[in-house]
C-alpha cells in the first residue's frame, strides 16, 4: 500500500505500518483535523440552534452568563472542534513529541514588544476608526463603563474565543499547510475552512437569526478570510506565537463587543460587517504586496519527507 504525501505530521514520526484510525489520522492529519473541527462542534451547535435562541424548533433554553446563553451554548461546541480535533489528531500523529510541540507555541509569549502593541492596541485603534467611517455620523465618547470593560472582556474572550479557536487553526493546521503548500497555499486553505466553521450558527442569535440579511453571512466569511492573511503573517513574524495570535483575534472581538454598540448606537450589524471586511481586506493586500506573498514564512514547503518541528519556528527578526 502507498503512503500518500498529502499532509504530512510536523513533527518526523514514522506512520508505517499504523493501521486503523490511528493509520489514516497519521496519514491525513489536516484533513482529519479538518472532519473533527467541523464535524465535532456543528454536532455540539445543533441543540442550540435548534432551542428558541436559533430556530426555535424545541423549548430547550439554555443558562445565560453575562447576558447570554452563548457561553453554554455555542463555547463547548468551539472547544470540542478545532481545540478537541488539534489535541486528538496530534496524540495520534504525532504522540508526545508532537503534542510538546503544539503546547510549546501556545507557551511562546516572549516576542517583541511591538507585536503585542499592534494586537493590544493597533488593530483595536484601527476598529474604532473604521467605525467612525461606516457611522453616519452617529457617533458619541464611550462610557465609563465600557472603558472599564475592556481588559476583563479581553481576558474572558482569550480564555473563550482564543483558547478554543487558536490552538487548531493556527497552532495546528497553518504550520502543516504551509509545510505543504507554503504561505499562500496555506491560506487560501484555511481561510475558507475557519469561515465555513462559523456559517451554521447564523441560524442562531449569534449570527443575529432571524434578523441578518442572507448577505451577511458571504461578507463575515469575506472578513474571515482576509484577516486570516494577516493573522498568517503576525503568526510567522513572531515566531509562531500563539500569544500573540491569540490576542490579535479577540481584540476584534473585544473592541466590536464593549467599544462600538457603546460608540456607534445607529450602526447596524450589517454594517460593521461591511466596514470590518472592506478594512481587513485592505490590510491583508498591504501585507501581500509588502511581503511579496510570502507572509513572513521564508522556508520551503516539504512534500516529500516530513520536517522537524525545529525547522519550521519561525524568527521575529526578518523584514519579511
Amino acid at each position: 500500500m502507498t503512503t500518500t504525501t498529502e499532509d504530512r505530521p510536523l513533527v518526523g514520526t514514522d506512520t508505517t505500518g499504523r493501521t486503523g484510525i490511528r493509520g489514516v489520522v497519521s496519514r491525513h492529519p489536516i484533513s482529519s483535523f479538518a472532519v473533527l473541527a467541523l464535524g465535532l462542534s456543528w454536532l455540539a451547535w445543533i441543540p442550540y440552534i435548534l432551542s428558541p435562541h436559533g430556530l426555535g424548533v424545541w423549548d430547550l433554553h439554555f443558562p445565560e452568563f453575562l447576558g447570554s446563553a452563548q457561553f453554554s451554548g455555542v463555547l463547548p461546541g468551539a472547544l470540542l472542534g478545532p481545540l478537541g480535533g488539534a489535541f486528538l489528531v496530534t496524540a495520534l500523529a504525532d504522540g508526545r513529541p508532537g503534542l510538546r510541540a503544539w503546547v510549546g507555541r501556545l507557551l511562546r509569549w516572549r516576542v517583541a514588544w511591538y507585536w503585542y502593541a499592534l494586537a493590544l492596541v493597533g488593530v483595536p485603534a484601527m476598529i474604532v476608526v473604521t467605525g467612525l467611517l461606516f457611522a453616519g455620523g452617529q457617533v458619541q465618547a464611550p462610557t465609563m463603563m465600557a472603558l472599564v470593560a475592556l481588559v476583563p472582556g479581553l481576558v474572558i474572550q482569550l480564555f473563550t474565543t482564543g483558547l478554543s479557536e487558536e490552538p487548531g487553526w493556527r497552532d495546528f493546521a497553518l504550520p502543516r499547510l504551509q509545510a505543504r503548500f507554503g504561505p499562500l497555499g496555506a491560506a487560501a486553505v484555511l481561510g475558507p475552512l475557519w469561515a465555513l466553521w462559523h456559517m451554521p450558527l447564523y441560524l442562531s442569535d449569534w449570527g443575529g437569526w432571524p434578523d441578518a440579511h442572507w448577505t451577511e453571512p458571504l461578507v463575515f466569511a469575506l472578513f474571515t478570510i482576509t484577516f486570516n492573511v494577516v493573522i498568517t503573517w503576525v503568526f510567522n513574524r513572531t515566531g509562531e506565537s500563539l500569544p500573540v495570535v491569540m490576542l490579535l483575534h479577540v481584540g476584534v472581538n473585544n473592541t466590536i463587543s464593549t467599544l462600538w454598540a457603546d460608540m456607534y448606537p445607529g450602526m447596524t450589524a450589517g454594517t460593521m460587517m461591511h466596514g470590518l471586511a472592506i478594512v481587513s481586506t485592505v490590510a491583508a493586500a498591504v501585507v501581500l504586496i509588502a511581503t511579496r506573498g510570502r507572509l513572513g514564512y521564508d522556508r520551503i514547503p516539504a512534500r516529500a519527507h516530513a520536517p522537524q518541528d525545529a525547522r519550521l519556528v519561525g524568527s521575529n527578526d526578518g523584514t519579511r
